[in-house]
């Protein structure tokens, strides 16, 4: 579990800055890139963290 949120932050992350690289220098496809850097960011690494803290949590009392 702690590796997979390691990994979803990574190529949420460098596919974030791929995107905003491609846009800062107009070249195609940065507004494809782009989108789905967001959706692994909100849809991928952001819940899997969070259930990651929630589960700690829960487990802690």
């Amino acid at each position: 579990m702690k590796k997979s949120v390691y990994v979803l932050g990574f190529l949420a992350l460098f596919t974030l800055s791929t995107a905003i690289l491609f846009k800062i220098m107009h070249w195609p496809f940065s507004g494809i890139i782009l989108f789905i850097g967001f959706l692994l960011l909100n849809f991928g690494f952001l819940p899997t963290l969070f259930y990651k803290l929630y589960k700690k949590e829960t487990i802690a009392n």
